[in-house]
């Protein structure tokens, strides 16, 4: 094994995804409200982040695919716009880490991985800024790993459960899938990693099961079972 992909929001980052995004949404609809009405905005959110799901064009990014699709058919400036959530990612979406559990097991994890000589990519779902991503990475004090990749909706141009995400991470760190582990809660967008020949680690003290799949990862457990597996693999091979 040579890279780790790791999933943030449920698996490093302890909390409830369901929980964490609707206070995200009632947060930044209200910040917005002068600009945009509150669900219209919502409306608008959920569409564009649609969107990006379901793009298949290689040739553009998520980024540019949620903005194109949000400012479609609704009567505002672009830079009005932009430049209001721009400064609620600064100032006031680090106040959602109050939905956050706490769990030091996280550091642990990339830390071991770390010095063990693995290669570190955090595979959240790139359907946020690489400024919320590495902020959600403040909560867990994991900022400052040297990641060989964090996927966001600046450099990527698919999301999960498409495969394409995964083939994607693959030609970035120049890795082939047998030499990877995705860890990750969701049964559906982490697990069909394996498509590829990438093993997999369910993570369960937040699974998320949507549709009722039967899981299959190659391994599974808790956050501290997957310390314990990372310490006994020996490290990467020299």
């Amino acid at each position: 094994m040579k890279a780790i992909l790791f999933d943030l929001d449920g698996t490093l980052l302890p909390l409830d995804t369901d929980e964490f995004i609707e206070n995200y949404m009632k947060m930044l609809s209200w910040e917005m409200k002068a600009l945009i009405p509150p669900d219209l905005f919502v409306k608008k959110l959920w569409d564009s982040t649609y969107a990006m799901i379901n793009n298949t064009d290689p040739g553009k990014t998520n980024k540019e695919v949620f903005w194109e699709n949000f400012f479609e058919g609704i009567e505002c400036e672009r830079e009005p716009v932009l430049s209001k959530i721009e400064d609620f990612y600064k100032n006031k979406f680090p106040e959602l880490k109050k939905v956050m559990k706490q769990n030091p097991v996280s550091y642990s994890i990339l830390k071991e991985a770390e010095s063990l000589g693995f290669e570190l990519v955090i595979a959240t779902n790139p359907i946020f800024p690489e400024i919320a991503i590495r902020e959600r990475l403040r909560w867990i004090n994991a900022e400052n790993f040297s990641y060989k990749l964090i996927t966001t909706y600046e450099n990527m141009h698919f999301t999960k459960p498409r495969l394409e995400y995964y083939e994607e991470i693959l030609n970035i760190i120049g890795t082939n899938p047998e030499e990877c582990l995705m860890v990750g809660n969701d049964v559906e967008e982490d697990l069909v990693a394996s498509k590829l020949g990438i093993k997999t680690f369910l993570v369960t003290d937040y699974i998320i099961n949507r549709k009722g799949i039967e899981p299959k990862p190659d391994y599974a457990g808790s956050l501290k079972d997957l310390l314990h597996f990372i310490k006994n693999t020996g490290g990467r091979p020299h």
